[in-house]
């Protein structure tokens, strides 16, 4: 189909609905947006955009629907009472939810008729539309590639297969790294404030030490899948005792400890296990109850 002539329905003007219904207007779509704060549309219909009375009208008239809403409950809230005026339609939800409830969303889209994608945004609002972009896809390979084009508007665009949690499998386990990142960071600048060390004096020395983790993610994969844990550099043990002194760094100024000290527990978990002198790649089978 021609670009020009797709009809597109954004449902959700939060700041990423905003940003994808900018980059789809500045591309020729026709687009149509709804959300329960209707004001919200305003700066979007000054740009060309069509004003939906209600997600009935949203949806009216147009061959791909995108959902960009707070969670699932708002997503079921707004599309199960419109799910016959979906039938037929394409449906691409951006929404973030578990892996468990993109697949009760693509089975609810199933018995309606309804060609369901689920979409893991990995990227801020404002790199929409550009090369920093990404979004993952899963759902029926046909539909992803029927919509592939007017995706890639979006942003780099990955399809990951059919299972439809896959892709909201990627997201939670890539935002648990980067919150406990960040957490790690701002925590960092606390325990360094309590010393007298400035934000400023500090960050440099931060990223030397945040270019140490590409390398630790690709060694760490390998030995995940391939169950090599030797401490060929450093140990679980080792681990155990720097944390020890972080963590008593940190109490004597006050600063909360929680998150170091769950981290303290679990190494302590894998000694007793016998994995004292395995690298920390063995936390991960101290973490999963059972090998899936």
């Amino acid at each position: 189909m021609s670009m020009k002539q797709t009809r597109v329905t954004i449902f959700g003007l939060g700041p990423m609905g905003q940003a994808i219904a900018g980059v789809l207007l500045d591309a020729g779509h026709d687009v149509t947006v709804w959300n329960r704060t209707p004001a919200k549309a305003d700066p979007l219909v000054a740009r060309g955009a069509r004003r939906a009375s209600d997600p009935s009208d949203a949806v009216a008239g147009s061959t791909l629907v995108l959902v960009s809403l707070m969670d699932y409950d708002a997503v079921r809230d707004v599309l199960l009472p419109v799910g016959g005026a979906l039938r037929g339609k394409a449906l691409v939800n951006l929404t973030a939810g578990t892996p468990q409830g993109a697949r009760e969303m693509a089975a609810w889209a199933g018995a309606h008729g309804i060609d369901y994608l689920e979409g893991a945004i990995l990227s801020p609002a404002d790199f929409m539309g550009g090369e920093q972009a990404h979004i993952l896809y899963s759902g029926p390979e046909d539909v992803y590639h029927a919509h592939e084009p007017i995706l890639k508007t979006l942003a780099t665009a990955q399809y990951l297969g059919a299972e439809p949690g896959h892709a909201a499998a990627h997201e939670v386990a890539l935002l648990d790294m980067f919150w406990s990142s960040v957490a790690g960071i701002v925590h960092a600048f606390a325990l360094a404030r309590t010393e007298h060390v400035t934000g400023r004096a500090l960050a440099p020395h931060l990223k030397v030490i945040a270019e140490l983790l590409p390398a630790i993610v690709d060694e760490f994969a390998w030995r995940v899948d391939d169950d090599k844990y030797e401490g060929d550099v450093s140990n679980i043990r080792s681990t155990h005792a720097a944390l020890t002194h972080i963590i008593a760094a940190a109490q004597a100024h006050g600063i909360d400890t929680g998150v170091l000290a769950a981290t303290k527990a679990l190494a302590a978990k894998a000694i007793e296990a016998g994995h004292g002198d395995d690298g920390f790649a063995r936390i991960t089978d101290t973490l999963t109850p059972a090998r899936v």
